[in-house]
């Protein structure tokens, strides 16, 4: 595993924990009540990178060469679940398809919309006004916020997404709505609306399994919920691509750190640490995909010794403390020694970028203070 020397901002939320069946050799296994979408692959290489899995929705990145007015994606569901149309089915993609998964069982359906996207020029400002409101299986909600991206090829409109962490603290929150998770959208901003990111207590679930608490987080990426309970670190898939040059990072923020800063002992359990006050975290990473590392995650986002990253801008341990209403930030991107920018790579899409902000800079360690807030508004990224 890479050293990564800096404390980063990765945390995620806690996932159910699988009951466990005791019962004789005699009887039957229950049928799964399951219903999800794991995987997505398309015939004769015609994706440019891997799908994007969310909760209910999928992208697939295609290259610039290929029809997508007849696609025949095949799907991996979860075990015994099935799919409508039927995996393999071809459709025209210039438009979102609907899909639609049965669990085993059949008590259970989900609808994922599919989309199809070529190369993309992602958006280079984020006011953080719109978001999409996932209604969860208890009955609940949250936010998912989502900006609109540039067709390089059409210049038709298209929709990127953020990803957070709400997915998977779903699970602990029952049927409370957005302003109870760790990331939402507040009317509180520096101009109109704008994300607020909240260190919450996962409550009894998180403490059996030793995540007592969550970090608020954003990040431009995508949220692996099903690997999040075992592998936290690598839960979080920072990336999308990204065809030009950054320089540097700007926008408004405000924070206020929680009362009582906790650390997470061998046993899982959260010891007050008197002397320690809470700090958030935001940063941008610009790197190379390469077949060994399409995406970075938790373990390497920001290692020194990572031979993919090109550039970071970041804030500075001043910027991360408590802050007197809102202030501003502009965070040029420093490139790692050595490093420079293949103009023919940059062209075919092979280099990507991510942008993380998160409400506990140590969350990723599952310490922190409940309480800490933090807003993000009206960044723009610029470019060469």
């Amino acid at each position: 595993m890479m050293k990564n020397i800096k404390k980063t901002t990765r945390v995620f939320s806690l996932l159910a924990i699988a009951a466990t069946l005791l019962g004789s050799c005699i009887r039957e296994e229950p049928l799964n009540a399951e219903c999800d979408i794991i995987g997505v692959t398309l015939p004769d290489d015609e994706l440019n990178r891997s799908p994007i899995i969310g909760n209910n929705r999928i992208t697939l990145i295609v290259k610039n060469n290929v029809d997508i007015t007849s696609l025949a994606p095949q799907f991996e569901l979860t075990p015994g679940a099935s799919i409508e149309p039927a995996s393999g089915t071809r459709r025209d993609f210039t438009r979102p398809q609907t899909y639609t998964v049965t669990s085993q069982d059949g008590e259970w359906k989900k609808n994922y919309t599919v989309e199809v996207q070529r190369n993309t020029e992602i958006s280079l400002s984020y006011s953080f006004e719109k978001v999409k409101v996932i209604r969860t299986s208890q009955g609940g909600s949250y936010d998912e916020f989502y900006d609109v991206t540039v067709n390089a090829q059409t210049q038709q409109t298209d929709t990127m997404f953020w990803a957070s962490g709400n997915s998977g603290f779903a699970m602990t929150n029952g049927t409370a709505g957005p302003d109870s998770y760790p990331t939402f959208r507040t009317e509180d901003g520096f101009k109109g609306k704008c994300v607020e990111m909240v260190t919450r207590s996962t409550g009894p679930w998180g403490a059996m399994v030793k995540k007592p608490l969550a970090a608020g987080n954003l990040f431009i990426g995508k949220f692996n919920v099903s690997i999040a309970v075992a592998h936290p670190l690598e839960a979080t898939q920072f990336g999308t691509p990204f065809y030009s040059v950054p320089s540097s990072i700007s926008g408004h923020y405000r924070y206020t750190p929680g009362e009582t800063y906790e650390k997470m002992n061998e046993s899982g359990k959260l010891e007050p640490q008197p002397e320690m006050t809470d700090e958030c975290n935001l940063y941008a990473v610009f790197f190379e995909i390469t077949d060994g590392m399409e995406w970075l995650d938790g373990t390497n986002v920001l290692a020194e010794d990572n031979p993919n990253i090109v550039a970071v801008a970041q804030f500075s341990p001043e910027q991360r403390k408590e802050t007197q209403g809102w202030e501003s930030f502009n965070l040029p991107f420093v490139f790692r020694p050595g490093k420079a920018v293949d103009k023919n790579k940059l062209a075919a899409g092979h280099y990507s970028i991510t942008v993380v902000m998160s409400s506990s800079i140590e969350g990723d360690y599952f310490s922190g203070a409940v309480g800490s807030r933090l807003l993000v508004d009206e960044i723009e990224i610029t470019c060469h």
